[in-house]
């Protein structure tokens, strides 16, 4: 049942995605992602989608890992589809019936919003297929070392964010091993109404959770043997460097916003609530 969930999970292989600094591929991922809330043509999407393969191509991690991760937000989807096609009343009347009526603006925005979500869980899988845990935590501590001035706790925030994708796949997998032996037992998950199936799940949430705190347990029993220290001065066994790879990276990703952006500054197009991108 949870086996094709993929976000948390490292995908190990050589590539020129994954030999990249873990703090350039963040930041470049959270340009990726702000970047789609700005896209308002069809056609800017279809350069978003040669830079996708690109980058899908570059980490040769297999696509239909990539696209496993959209199994999660399939509702999702289809319910911002179904609300934009029948919900939006703009544009020109397409086809009506009774109270439901489609009309072309409700498609345009349904599409859109479709090819955003897909992309943006697309892109973020990707940056956690091509990038460990550990990896994440550095980049993730490295990058927040300014508010330290703030005396704010940068190492602890990052090792709860690494903890927490290193636990998703061993807790899906822990799912997965009570449905099925729930299942042995002759209980039903996929029969009945939804108060039924809500029931029916009970008798899985109380074995998860002790396997969780037990896991839990065991994890701060392991920090303590090895004498973690928590917020004192560590240092790291792998030192992160910026290289030609990254430096690449970096120009493609922003020659190809400052393209779109210099497109739509110059069609006149851009969104108005970015009014500060406009030349």
């Amino acid at each position: 049942m949870f086996r094709d969930v993929t976000f948390g999970q490292y995908y190990p292989t050589r590539s020129f995605m994954h030999s990249m600094d873990a703090r350039v591929k963040i930041l470049l991922n959270i340009l990726y992602l702000v970047g789609i809330f700005f896209i308002t043509s069809f056609a800017v999407y279809g350069f978003l989608t040669v830079l996708l393969v690109v980058m899908i191509a570059c980490s040769r991690v297999p696509l239909k890992s990539i696209l496993r991760s959209l199994r999660g937000i399939l509702f999702l989807l289809l319910l911002t589809v179904i609300l934009n096609i029948f919900l939006n009343t703009s544009g020109k009347l397409l086809w009506q019936w009774w109270i439901f009526s489609i009309y072309d603006q409700g498609l345009y925005s349904a599409a859109k919003l479709f090819l955003r979500l897909v992309y943006l869980v697309m892109g973020a899988s990707l940056l956690t297929l091509t990038t460990t845990p550990v990896d994440l935590t550095h980049a993730i501590e490295s990058l927040l070392k300014p508010l330290k001035l703030i005396r704010v706790p940068v190492h602890e925030l990052a090792l709860i964010m690494s903890l927490t994708l290193s636990f998703i796949p061993s807790l899906m997998e822990e799912t997965d091993r009570i449905i099925r032996a729930q299942k042995a037992r002759g209980a039903n998950f996929d029969t009945g109404g939804l108060i039924k199936r809500a029931k029916a799940f009970v008798p899985i949430l109380i074995p998860l959770l002790v396997s969780s705190f037990r896991r839990a347990e065991e994890l701060a029993n392991a920090m303590s043997s090895r004498c973690y220290g928590g917020p004192v001065k560590r240092t790291s066994m792998r030192v992160m460097r910026i290289g030609w790879r990254d430096v690449v990276a970096t120009l493609v990703m922003l020659i190809f916003w400052g393209g779109v952006i210099t497109l739509y500054a110059m069609s006149g197009t851009l969104s108005p609530m970015v009014p500060w991108l406009y030349f």
